[in-house]
């Protein structure tokens, strides 16, 4: 399976690499609609934020996870090429996650 990496790079994953990723995001998107029936049902503002920091979580779980592949195949790849430009398009990448 392919996902667009940047808007001109593609990444080739792995069967298993591809399932985990997208069973992740799978339960990312329930939450998501758990959050959102808990609105439409008026729930109490203090659950909501518990499960909100949850979807956060999450979120960040799935970020550290791609990160890491993304640091062992396509960053490792290209610096063994020569392509220095990948370090900076990291540091770029790094930067935007901690925002």
């Amino acid at each position: 399976m392919e996902e667009m990496c940047n808007c001109h790079k593609i990444k080739e994953r792995s069967e298993e690499e591809y399932k985990k990723l997208i069973n992740r995001l799978n339960r990312i998107e329930g939450q998501i609609r758990g959050i959102k029936g808990m609105v439409e049902k008026s729930v109490y503002c203090t659950d909501i934020l518990v499960q909100v920091a949850a979807v956060n979580a999450a979120l960040n779980s799935f970020n550290k996870e791609l990160l890491a592949n993304h640091i062992k195949t396509c960053v490792a790849k290209d610096i063994r090429e020569g392509k220095d430009e990948t370090i900076d398009e990291l540091v770029a990448t790094l930067q935007k996650l901690m925002k």
